[in-house]
């Protein structure tokens, strides 16, 4: 079961927020939706669910057109949208009764009963949804998301304002899911696309920068190239320098040395003229957040 956007356009009034966007998200996988604020991402969700409708185009949820068939989306679909509504008055298992019921859910104790031990709402199920801290409210709506079991998980920065030992845990929830839905994921932290996801998506001003898997996106990317050279004792960068290289101090004996092309033949070169004895030579593979800034940077 997959999600597939084909040519989105949403314009609101004489704001056009998407701009003929097509990409897929493939099912077993988790898909990173990333962009600057404004870019359009809660905007394609928010119709990936049925909860707006679109200008022109068409997504389809395991080939369910969203715009003839919202309920049918919806029902099949877990949604977390990026501010979190709920019910603060509640209690939290009162809550999780309540969309159990409303979904229909079968077997509902036990599946509540599952939604607060995977989600980590045993101590705070008979508190107040009011009552509890950001990290928390974000958890409980991570329970409603997953309650019915849904085929498809759509989350708009789920792991906003937890902690770091929530952190750990709600990725696993995440991870685990994954393996049998599909899941696209909105976030700003890039060390979270990182740790989850297996492909990202990067949409700014409205129009897709680029598609591709994680470890694709970092190698394609970058016009440098750059290694962590490790010497014996300190040298004098000047020599590389004067050689069209450019070097920085990472460490004691440890330096990151660039150029536009391999640099491997310069350096070794170099080293045994000058007998600068090299310890390790290991390509730096480019952050998925320099990638993300140099795609959406203003030109």
């Amino acid at each position: 079961m997959s999600i597939a956007v084909e040519h989105l356009t949403k314009v609101y009034g004489s704001q056009k927020a998407l701009d003929d966007i097509s990409f897929e998200a493939p099912k077993g996988k988790i898909t990173g939706f990333l962009g600057p604020n404004g870019a359009g991402k809660s905007t394609t969700m928010k119709i990936a669910t049925g909860y707006i409708g679109l200008t022109s185009g068409n997504v389809t949820v395991d080939g369910i057109d969203v715009s003839k068939e919202p309920l049918k989306v919806k029902k099949m679909t877990g949604y977390l949208p990026e501010h979190n509504p709920l019910y603060l008055e509640m209690f939290v298992k009162e809550y999780l009764v309540f969309i159990a019921s409303a979904y229909g859910v079968k077997n509902r104790s036990n599946r509540i009963s599952e939604m607060i031990e995977m989600c980590g709402l045993e101590r705070e199920q008979k508190k107040r949804i009011g009552a509890l801290s950001k990290g928390y409210r974000q958890r409980v709506g991570l329970a409603q998301a997953l309650i019915h079991d849904p085929q498809v998980l759509i989350l708009d920065e789920p792991t906003s304002g937890l902690d770091p030992n929530q952190l750990v845990e709600i990725r696993k929830v995440i991870k685990e899911a994954s393996q049998y839905k599909t899941v696209i994921l909105s976030t700003h932290i890039m060390q979270e696309v990182e740790a989850l996801c297996d492909k990202v998506v990067i949409i700014n001003k409205g129009k897709i920068v680029a598609d591709d898997e994680v470890k694709s996106l970092k190698s394609t990317q970058s016009e440098i190239t750059s290694y962590r050279v490790e010497f014996e004792a300190p040298i004098d960068s000047v020599l590389f320098e004067n050689a069209g290289l450019t070097v920085s101090l990472i460490d004691e004996n440890l330096y990151q040395i660039s150029s536009l092309e391999d640099p491997r033949k310069i350096i070794m070169k170099l080293a045994g003229e000058h007998s600068l004895p090299l310890m390790n030579i290991a390509k730096e593979e480019q952050s998925l957040e320099g990638v993300f800034h140099e795609l959406t940077k203003d030109k």
